[in-house]
């Protein structure tokens, strides 16, 4: 796990996600044919960024890259950046983020990228708050997974952490995740997981199971992190039971078919974690504009 709380904007890969973005918005010659036409090279405005839903906010940051970004291309003034609510705020509608102040073009060039940017990671934000909410309490705690839009991984990751989320992996070379086809590959669990240990001693292991006999193979071959995967509460509350007093600690995560209304009896067994994918692959955006503002 990277750790709970709010931590670690991604700058790299958002830099790079924004010179995609904008390489795309803006086309081979990098023009905003609509702005550079309609609007005076020298006029300045301020400009806000503006929930126009309830949600939770991440990606602020994105704001300045954007704007300087933008500003390099087309030759302007970087616009300054009065962040009026950071990442992890709660948000209401018609809330302000930010307000820009600077070359009109710069914002306006900017404003689609931005937005495209804030309103998904303020999505997945929104929807991970959710879940932390439900399970406050319950000492447990909401994890992401692997199922995250290509390229997108470490800024959605981070909106989880904004959304009161724990991140679990952040790909295969972090973790090491024994499940069916390396078991069967392998020909047993106790076989993949001394394969993993010999091969990467130094790398964290968690194997999936999906009965109690199997949880208690992979305690027994040495894993001590254990992923409990579409078992019903009774299963699982029979698993947590077995592994909790096998002697040594256990971390153990329960996933597959969780809603937010059954969250809580599934944190009631007395797992340590719950891991929604649905976080990263099934979050709907926030909604977010930007207005010019007199």
């Amino acid at each position: 796990m990277s750790g709970d709380g709010l931590s670690g904007f991604p700058q790299e890969w958002a830099r790079e996600l924004v010179t995609v973005a904008l390489r795309e918005d803006l086309g081979p010659d990098g023009v905003d044919v609509t702005t550079l036409a309609t609007i005076p090279a020298d006029q300045t405005r301020t400009a806000e960024i503006v929930a126009r839903a309830p949600g939770v906010v991440a990606g602020v940051p994105v704001v300045e890259l954007v704007l300087a970004a933008v500003a390099e291309r087309i030759g302007g003034v970087v616009p300054t950046v009065e962040v009026v609510s950071d990442d992890g705020a709660r948000l209401e509608r018609g809330d302000v983020i930010a307000r820009l102040t600077g070359p009109t073009q710069v914002i306006l060039v900017a404003e689609r990228t931005i937005l495209n940017i804030m309103s998904r990671l303020s999505g997945v934000a929104t929807h991970t708050r959710r879940w932390a909410d439900a399970l406050e309490g319950t000492g447990a705690w909401v994890l992401d997974t692997r199922k995250t839009t290509p390229g997108l991984r470490w800024l959605e990751k981070y909106a989880v952490r904004c959304g009161g989320g724990t991140n679990k992996r952040m790909g295969l070379y972090d973790v090491a995740m024994i499940k069916d086809n390396h078991k069967l590959a392998a020909g047993s669990v106790a076989a993949a997981y001394a394969l993993v240990r010999e091969r990467f001693p130094d790398v964290d292991v968690q194997v999936e199971v999906t009965t109690p006999a199997e949880a208690q193979e992979a305690y027994d071959a040495g894993a001590r992190f254990i992923m409990c995967d579409n078992m019903s509460v009774a299963v699982l509350a029979e698993t947590v039971g077995l592994l909790r007093a096998a002697g040594e600690p256990v971390e153990i995560e329960a996933t597959g078919g969780l809603t937010l209304e059954v969250v809580r009896e599934y944190a009631g067994t007395g797992v340590d974690y719950v891991s929604v994918g649905g976080l990263t692959h099934s979050s709907p955006i926030v909604d977010i504009a930007l207005d010019l503002v007199d």
